[in-house]
């Protein structure tokens, strides 16, 4: 995975380029900060506005086409980058596979077993809840899976803003995070499972 952030040719945008800022780091040196799970959201959304103002389209819709476009590739690098920070889930496996720890989520999806014996106990309390339109069910289970996911974030916090002075046990806290994403992310489908489908609808309306 290229975790680079960088243009075809950056001498065209020079007038993008600010002193202080990494066009050609991974995502967390483009924005100024530290490579860390918990991270400040308002510092982040503020770099954004402010990279996003240097490498508008807009800015460079008078300097030829090869400057358009590539003004164009920055604004796109830059809102990759950010709604990748932006997202806890993302944030965690991204920092994963830039400590060499791929998610691979498709091909890899182990969990520690407790949790996969959890995770068949919602399905089972999903099951009752709908098949007995319990709403009092559905709630707390949704407050009980949002408690876990609270948990999760604070284990991930734990494993990749620890400070370990032994390389052999950060790798693996790594490892372990990305089982941690692994949960994550099926926490977080699960939760989209428990919305009612009237409020996916309006939350996600047909394009």
């Amino acid at each position: 995975m290229d975790t680079a952030v960088h243009p075809r040719d950056h001498a065209e945008l020079q007038d993008a380029q600010r002193p202080g800022i990494d066009f050609h780091g991974d995502h967390f040196a483009l924005f100024q900060l530290p490579q860390r799970f918990a991270l400040d959201g308002e510092a982040l959304s503020a770099q954004w506005r402010r990279l996003q103002a240097l490498v508008h389209p807009d800015r460079f819709a008078g300097s030829g086409a090869a400057q358009s476009r590539l003004a164009m590739q920055w604004s796109t690098l830059v809102n990759t980058a950010y709604r990748t920070l932006l997202d806890p889930l993302t944030r965690a496996a991204y920092l994963c596979e830039l400590r060499g720890v791929a998610i691979d989520a498709e091909r890899n999806t182990a969990m520690p077993l407790e949790f996969l014996e959890e995770q068949m106990e919602w399905r089972d309390q999903l099951e009752q809840a709908r098949a007995h339109d319990d709403a009092q069910a559905l709630q707390a289970l949704r407050e009980r899976v949002g408690q876990r996911r609270d948990e999760v974030l604070r284990e991930l916090t734990l494993r990749l803003d620890g400070s370990a002075a032994d390389a052999r046990v950060r790798e693996l806290w790594t490892q372990q995070a990305a089982g941690l994403v692994r949960v994550l992310m099926f926490i977080d489908k699960f939760r989209r499972d428990l919305t009612p489908r009237r409020a996916r609808t309006l939350s996600h309306p047909a394009l």
